[in-house]
Formats: structure tokens, C-alpha cells, sequence
């Protein structure tokens, strides 16, 4: 029985709809795709659909995207997406798409997927996946992805927010074109204060719970609370860092904020945002740390309202660590390349883009796309998030010093370590003689 369930979920994880159909005008059919399960990728070669030669009238397009970007799930983003896929095929005569659909990490994942098929059955590689900027940085690493050789005009566009464009460079290299995305916000329930604090000050005044995941592996709110008060995570020779002074203010401030009851030491049984927006929907903190993402995709099951606001900071200045998913190449085939960059130029339209990141619930990555965006009283507030937003640290900086600030936070919350002694420990762990 349990053998079957985990099969199950197997298959459900990696799923595949059809190509979109064309018509013998070449005209695309409104009929939706029935989705089906694949088999998984193994070393048996799958048939190539075209051959190496294909030119763009004779040629099926193989997209790989996490589950959450289906574009046959029903839903407003998915109909606006298969919308413009259709679109493109329309102006592409010939052109088909098949999409697959895989779970974004684990077993079966996006990443795994990749790499098994490049290893034993290359003619089952996508053309086009969709990738998260961390997984993007491993599937390069590993040569798994090509860079784009002609988007100058595309990511030259001055439009593009900050960490957008950090989304898609990897070592002076266009690796990716921004697709969606998302940034660490302060979500807050109205009814419980009429300004959210904007600075430690205020937060420390206001004497409730803020959320966020003290246990995090990554340490991502800390990271974003030590950044944004100055601090350095590279040394002069580029190897990780963290500045001891700098950091033993982050913690002082966990301290009176753990003494004032904003940060009670039960946060230091969260590890997950997951974890997180469970506490704020079960109204145990009347104030979190959230992605936007999660915001706009679950905050309407709740029996309360809510609100957001940027991430509360030393100074009250705007600053938090953003992240996103992007259009990469992995076919080894520079025609298929070719074509594939073509389609992914046509799926970060301005306009597109935001008619799809409203219904998606995600942040757009260029400012033209927000002002499609029809809520006037949001877009400003998004606009000074998106500006400030710098792109989380990657996963090598992440392993580094993840973990050490993790355990500064706990010992200080758990009142096991002062903050000085808890971030002399850290620096100590990170930085390397």
C-alpha cells in the first residue's frame, strides 16, 4: 500500500500534456490538453520528435516548468500562459510545444531530471525549463545549460529590476531570462495595528510576535537583517565573511526583541515559511515574514484580513533579498538553442508578463510589467520593494554561512549565548584564515 502511494505520487510529480495541437491551416485549436503520465526519464533513448537539422517549420519544442506554472491547471495564469504559447505557434507555423511538468526539487525534480537525461537519454532533453535561480546556478555549474548568444536588446532594457538582472547573469553571461518573481515581505493583519513597524525601534515598541523562521537552515531573515545594517558576506579576497560587529548588532536586536515578546523563543521551532504562515494564519503572530508569493497565493483562505509591508529593518530603510524563476537553454543542439531563445524572449513580453505575474501571484521582474498590474494602491508599495530587492546570496555563500547564523540565532533566542559571544562563535565558523 505504501509502495503504491509513493508511485503514485511519483507519476502525479512528473507529469505531461500533449503538444498543442495545430490545424492543417496551421492555425492552433482551442482544445485544452488532456494531461497524461509519462513515463520516467530512463536510459533508454526517447524518439526525437525532429531531426538535428529541424528547421523552425518542422519542429516540436520540448518545455520543461515546475508543476506551479501548469498551463493547462485551469486557472487564470494557466490559461494566460497556454494563451501565449499558442500564440507563439500561431506566428511559428509548423511549431508545436509539448510541455512537462515536474515537482521544482527532489526526486524527479527539475535539477535530477535534467541531469539524468543529459547522462542517458539526450534526445528527451527540454529546449526550454523553467528554473529557479538556485537551481539554475547548480545546473550550469554542472553543464547542463547554455548561455544565450544574442539578448542583448532584451536584457539591455534599463526596465529590469536589480535582482532581476542578477537573475539572469551567471559569470558575465545571460543563463536566464526573468520570468517571475519574489521577495521577502512583512505581512501583517490590519486589525492588530494601524502602522506595521518599519524599523527595529518600532518593533521593539510594538511588544507582539513577527514570525519568521529562526530555524532556517539558510537564514535568510538574518541574512536580510545583517545585509541591510551593512554587513559584508565576502572578505577582500572573495572568499565568505561575516563582519563580527555588524552581526552582534543584528543579535543585541534579537535579544531585546525576544525580551520584549516580538521574538519569542518558540520561533526557534520554525524552520520552514511554510511553518511560518501556519503561525500567522493560526493567529498566534499578528505579523510574519513571508515571501510575496505566498501572500498573494494563500491570503485569501484566511478568515482574516491582511496586509503587507516592507521587511522591517535597522534604519527602516527598504532592503530584502528577492528570488525568481527564469527561461533556460539545455539542448545541446545550437538550432533547437536557437528557436527555444526565441520562445523565451516571446514569454517575457512586457505585457505579458504582467497580465500573468498578477494572476500567477508572483512579482514582476520589470517595472513596465508592474504598471499592468490594475491594483493602483499596491503597485507603488511593490515598485519600492522591487527596487530595493537584492538577489538571495547563492548556494555555496548559503552552505557557508547559513548554518553558523542559524545557530546565532537560536542560542540567543534560547538565551544560551549573549549576542557578542553568539557572533564571535559565527564569524569564527565562517571565516577562514
Amino acid at each position: 500500500m505504501i509502495l503504491s502511494s509513493l508511485l503514485l505520487l511519483e507519476l502525479t510529480a512528473c507529469q505531461m500534456f500533449p503538444a498543442l495541437q495545430q490545424n492543417s491551416a496551421g492555425q492552433v485549436t482551442d482544445t485544452p490538453p488532456v494531461i497524461q503520465s509519462p513515463p520516467q526519464v530512463s536510459p533508454t533513448p526517447l524518439e526525437s520528435s525532429v531531426p538535428t537539422n529541424a528547421t523552425p517549420g518542422h519542429v516540436t519544442l520540448r518545455v520543461w516548468m515546475p508543476v506551479q506554472f501548469d498551463p493547462s491547471a485551469g486557472t487564470p495564469a494557466g490559461d494566460i500562459l497556454f494563451s501565449r504559447l499558442r500564440e507563439f505557434m500561431n506566428q511559428n507555423p509548423g511549431v508545436r510545444i509539448e510541455v512537462r511538468l515536474k515537482a521544482q526539487e527532489g526526486t524527479g525534480g527539475l535539477l535530477e531530471s535534467l541531469a539524468a537525461a543529459n547522462a542517458a537519454a539526450p534526445l528527451a532533453l527540454p529546449d526550454l525549463i523553467v528554473l529557479p535561480r538556485l537551481l539554475l546556478e547548480s545546473a550550469a555549474l554542472k553543464g547542463l545549460l547554455y548561455p544565450y548568444d544574442s539578448v542583448g536588446e532584451v536584457m539591455d532594457d534599463d526596465g529590469w529590476y536589480d535582482y532581476a538582472r542578477q537573475l539572469a547573469y551567471l559569470q558575465e553571461s545571460v543563463f536566464g531570462l526573468p520570468f517571475a518573481g519574489d521577495a521577502l515581505i512583512l505581512v501583517y493583519r490590519p486589525m492588530a495595528m494601524d502602522v506595521p513597524p518599519r524599523d527595529w525601534e518600532s518593533a521593539l515598541g510594538f511588544g507582539n510576535p513577527l514570525a519568521f523562521s529562526a530555524a532556517d537552515p539558510k537564514a535568510l531573515f538574518t541574512i536580510n537583517q545583517y545585509q541591510a545594517a551593512g554587513g559584508a558576506v565576502w572578505d577582500n579576497q572573495g572568499r565568505p565573511a561575516l563582519d563580527e560587529a555588524t552581526l552582534t548588532q543584528v543579535l543585541a536586536f534579537y535579544q531585546q526583541a525576544s525580551q520584549a515578546g516580538v521574538m519569542p523563543v518558540w520561533l526557534t521551532q520554525l524552520e520552514t515559511d511554510e511553518q511560518v504562515w501556519q503561525v500567522f494564519a493560526g493567529e498566534q503572530a499578528p505579523m510574519a515574514v513571508a515571501w510575496a508569493s505566498t501572500y498573494f497565493n494563500k491570503s485569501t483562505a484566511l478568515a482574516f484580513e491582511t496586509n503587507i509591508a516592507p521587511q522591517v529593518t535597522a534604519d527602516g530603510s527598504v532592503y530584502t533579498l528577492a528570488a525568481g524563476w527564469v527561461w533556460a537553454l539545455a539542448s545541446p543542439d545550437p538550432a533547437r538553442r536557437l528557436i527555444a531563445s526565441q520562445l523565451a524572449q516571446f514569454l517575457v513580453d512586457k505585457q505579458f508578463l504582467g497580465e500573468w505575474s498578477s494572476a500567477a501571484g508572483y512579482l514582476p521582474p520589470h517595472s513596465d510589467s508592474l504598471a499592468v498590474w490594475d491594483d493602483e494602491q499596491l503597485r507603488p508599495l511593490l515598485e519600492r520593494i522591487s527596487l530595493a530587492a537584492q538577489l538571495v546570496p547563492s548556494e555555496d555563500l548559503l552552505s557557508s554561512l547559513g548554518s553558523a547564523l542559524e545557530e546565532a540565532v537560536v542560542l540567543v533566542l534560547k538565551q544560551q549565548a549573549d549576542p557578542q559571544t553568539a557572533a564571535k562563535i559565527a564569524a569564527e565558523r565562517v571565516n577562514q584564515p
